[in-house]
């Protein structure tokens, strides 16, 4: 499979006034109206059947360290493999999990490797789409970044087909794979790819050999057996977040072929600190279970907005952070916080005592005092709108850039019942953290602020 159009030079990203920021968010069709006065709808409007999020592909140039450093941090073990040991002379991919999240990780091989073997370039690759030179690329332009946010669809050369259509730039056309699985992608802002995926027949989730459960060419890790079963309590990808240059555009391009309605929007009024903001805007498939939303950077405060900082530094629009499910935030983050400086990851500073004094009053009626002591003692989040009660906390940047984090909920209410019986949470429960968007601002300007205060020292002592 080839590709069907280059990624594109990264982005240049320079300073535009408050005029320009908000002349993006009133381009033809689109305008935000914010929080307040936006009305949330579902018009069913997916131009293909979506099922669920698949998995998330990070590009990087050392894999099995960073699974392995995400495995021990997140409480996913590693389940599968494709390698040298299982024939793939193309790229190392692996895959960790927990729930049904799903992440992996990929990264060149010399083609020299390939070539020894008498074997054609990416002719042992599972990823089909997976590209040396790319890969490299976007390394040496991102740093540590999500690659592809996979959907499982019903089919995904319908999927693909019907988005070309409508405007989606390709970047990997349709192919199947072991004559069951067809895999296919789209650009869907930056360097970032939608990656369809499609099983002929179920995707047989509960089989052991990932050959099956995942993509054909993958294997199961063999020592797993004697592997430490780390689990969290992490189970799902809620959703992923992308930050780019200007809204509107970005909004009714991936709108206009996915057919994703809008599900919520913040701007800087309800998010923003004194010294900076964003604005945003959620996207959801027609069951609000993938949800997708967009960051654009506003301009003329106090302070460089935190969007626009992550543009500098990823060299262009990207994937800014994923929200994983929790079964049980407290255990989920014991753990996590037991490991952030032995190869976990470090959270954000907790907002002040007397969030926590004023939380009773906030959400008493689901919290438990003993539950609000526990938010406090580990810097925990809690926000909630007219149906749910959202509880959430912000890791700090998991690379060498402050670009990509990871983000930890758990949503509280909206439990309902399909057609079939079977209970499950309302997508999107208890909103997205609208009232606690500006301790977030906080904790992060805090945090670049040591950035620029080591710089300053430097600047001074040189």
């Amino acid at each position: 499979m080839g590709k069907e159009s280059e990624n594109g030079a990264p982005v240049t990203v320079t300073g535009t006034s408050m005029a320009g920021a908000l002349g993006s968010n009133t381009a033809a069709g689109f305008k935000l109206v914010g929080f307040k006065n936006f009305v949330r709808t579902n018009p069913k409007s997916d131009r293909f059947k979506v099922k669920r999020f698949h998995h998330v592909e990070f590009w990087c140039s050392d894999a099995t360290n960073t699974a392995r450093r995400f495995s021990w941090g997140l409480g996913m073990p590693l389940v599968a493999k494709s390698d040298l040991s299982t024939g793939n002379f193309t790229h190392a991919s692996y895959l960790i999990r927990s729930g049904d999240l799903c992440f992996l990780f990929s990264a060149p091989y010399s083609p020299s490797i390939a070539a020894s073997e008498h074997l054609e370039p990416n002719s042992t690759a599972s990823i089909p789409a997976f590209d040396r030179e790319s890969c490299l690329a976007f390394v040496a332009s991102h740093g540590l970044a999500v690659r592809a946010i996979a959907v499982e669809v019903e089919n995904a050369e319908i999927a693909f087909r019907t988005s070309v259509a409508h405007g989606a730039k390709p970047s990997a056309s349709p192919v199947l794979l072991d004559n069951r699985v067809i895999l296919a992608e789209v650009l869907l802002y930056g360097d970032v790819v939608l990656r369809y995926i499609s099983y002929n027949g179920p995707s047989q989730v509960s089989d052991p050999d990932p050959n099956y459960w995942f993509l054909p060419k993958f294997e199961p890790v063999e020592e797993l057996s004697s592997y430490p079963l780390l689990d969290y309590g992490i189970r799902r990808l809620d959703h992923a977040v992308g930050n780019v240059p200007e809204l509107a555009p970005a909004v009714n391009y991936v709108k206009a072929f996915t057919g994703f309605h809008e599900f919520a929007e913040f701007t800087a009024e309800d998010v923003g600190t004194s010294e900076s903001g964003l604005n945003s805007m959620v996207l959801a498939n027609n069951d609000e279970m993938v949800l997708l939303p967009l960051n654009e950077p506003v301009f003329g405060t106090k302070r460089k907005s935190q969007i626009q900082t992550y543009l500098e530094h990823n060299e262009g629009a990207g994937l800014q952070h994923l929200a994983l499910v929790s079964e049980d935030i407290f255990r989920t983050l014991r753990e996590m916080r037991k490991r952030s400086f032995v190869g976990g990851f470090e959270f954000m500073p907790s907002p002040p005592p007397t969030y926590y004094k004023n939380l009773k009053n906030r959400a008493g009626d689901v919290l438990t005092d003993e539950q609000i002591k526990q938010c406090e003692e580990l810097g925990i989040l809690v926000d909630r709108d007219d149906q749910g009660t959202l509880l959430q906390i912000f890791t700090k940047p998991v690379g060498d850039r402050p670009t990509m984090f990871i983000e930890i909920i758990q949503r509280v209410g909206c439990m309902l019942k399909d057609e079939e019986g079977r209970v499950y949470q309302k997508g999107g429960c208890g909103g997205f953290g609208k009232g606690n968007f500006s301790e977030l601002f906080k904790s992060i300007e805090e945090y670049e602020k040591t950035l620029e205060l080591k710089r300053a020292t430097e600047q001074t002592t040189a």
